[in-house]
Formats: structure tokens, C-alpha cells, sequence
């Protein structure tokens, strides 16, 4: 059985922290919570997640410096951050959140449909990337003690039939996203372009003759 996805709340409002609560408790996934940047920091030191929820106005550490921190750690440089905010910004505000390495920026009020559904992807690509992971690794240590080769080549066969899934579902958000100009929309599509080159080109190593 699959273990849950964490995703990290960080606000310092707690009234804040359970209005998130209430949005994404219907993903089923673990919900930990920071009230502040320090928190959220030490929380990553010692777990996995699959996206973080900043806040940018916060006291003492705000939401752009700690996600400095977090792109400069090599353990944590690669979770997506979805800014949360209440200020009014123009255009070079919302620059500055991507520039700190967010991979989307939204404002409050939000609608809780939308949060809740871009949180979604961000699971499911956290899901499916550590079951592939967890798969190929099983199947590097077979073929490496040298096991049946029709066992890893069927292995083999369901991780990229697995991934092929995963590629194609990423296919139809791109084309539905191709219509919305939204550059955090943007930068989410491309985010998820990228993990899945990542993952494609990993299991393509594991092929027989690969080098």
C-alpha cells in the first residue's frame, strides 16, 4: 500500500492554516503544518513533500527568503512551492515569487477548487514518481543478480507502460493549459515537463545495451 504524500502549510495565521485544512482534506493526503518559515525549514530536514503551500507576509523569515533556503538545499531544491498571498502586487511582485523558484503564485481569497486541484497534480506526479522509482530500483537490483531476463524484461515493460500513463496525462493537461495565459500555469506545465524527462530518461538507462 502506497504511503500518503505530505504537503507542507506554512502560514503564520492559524486560522489560515485550517482554512488550507478544510480546502485539501479531500485529497487524503498527510497535511503538516509551519507557522513560520524556521518551522518549515526543520520540517524538511527530516521529511519528503510533495509541494509546499508559502506564504509570502509573513514576520521575522517571509515566504521569499525561505524558499531561497529551500532552492539552495539539494535535498529540497526540487519540491514545488505554490506562493500564497493577500497583498496586492503588480507585476514585478509576482516576478519576484517566481524568481524565487515558485512554481505558481495565487492570491487570496482563492478559489478552493482551483488550489485544491493544482495541489492534485503535484501529488499524483509525487505518487507515480516514487512508485517508478521504487519500481526500478527493484528492477536494477535483479538484473544486477543476474535474474531470469524475461522477469526484467516484463518489469521493465510495466514501469514504461506506467510512465507512458503518466506522459500521456500530461499531454491532455498541456493541451487544455495550452489556452490559459497564466504564467504560473506556465511554469507548472513546465515543471511537470521536466520531471518526466527526468523519469523517461532513467528507465530508458535501465534497457538492455544502455550505457
Amino acid at each position: 500500500m502506497m504511503q500518503k504524500a505530505k504537503i507542507l502549510l506554512v502560514d503564520d495565521r492559524p486560522e489560515n492554516l485550517l482554512a488550507l485544512e478544510a480546502i485539501l482534506s479531500a485529497l487524503d493526503q498527510t497535511l503538516v503544518r509551519a507557522a513560520s518559515g524556521e518551522e518549515a525549514l526543520k520540517a524538511l530536514l527530516t521529511d519528503d513533500f510533495a509541494v509546499i503551500l508559502l506564504d509570502v507576509q509573513m514576520p521575522g523569515m517571509d515566504g521569499f527568503e525561505t524558499a531561497a533556503h529551500i532552492k539552495r538545499r539539494e535535498r529540497t531544491r526540487d519540491i514545488p512551492i505554490i506562493f500564497l498571498t493577500a497583498l496586492n502586487h503588480g507585476p514585478h511582485h509576482t516576478f519576484r515569487g517566481y524568481a524565487a523558484g515558485a512554481v505558481d503564485y495565487i492570491s487570496k481569497p482563492f478559489d478552493p477548487w482551483v488550489l485544491r486541484a493544482k495541489v492534485s497534480v503535484f501529488v499524483d506526479l509525487y505518487v507515480k514518481n516514487c512508485q517508478l522509482k521504487e519500481q526500478a530500483s527493484l528492477l536494477r537490483l535483479q538484473l544486477e543478480a543476474g535474474g531470469e531476463p524475461a522477469l526484467g524484461g516484463a518489469l521493465l515493460g510495466e514501469l514504461s507502460a506506467r510512465l507512458a500513463a503518466v506522459e500521456e496525462q500530461a499531454e491532455a493537461l498541456g493541451k487544455q493549459l495550452d489556452a490559459v495565459e497564466d504564467p504560473g500555469v506556465a511554469a507548472t506545465a513546465g515543471h511537470l515537463e521536466r520531471k518526466l524527462a527526468g523519469l523517461r530518461r532513467a528507465l530508458d538507462a535501465l534497457r538492455p545495451g544502455s550505457r
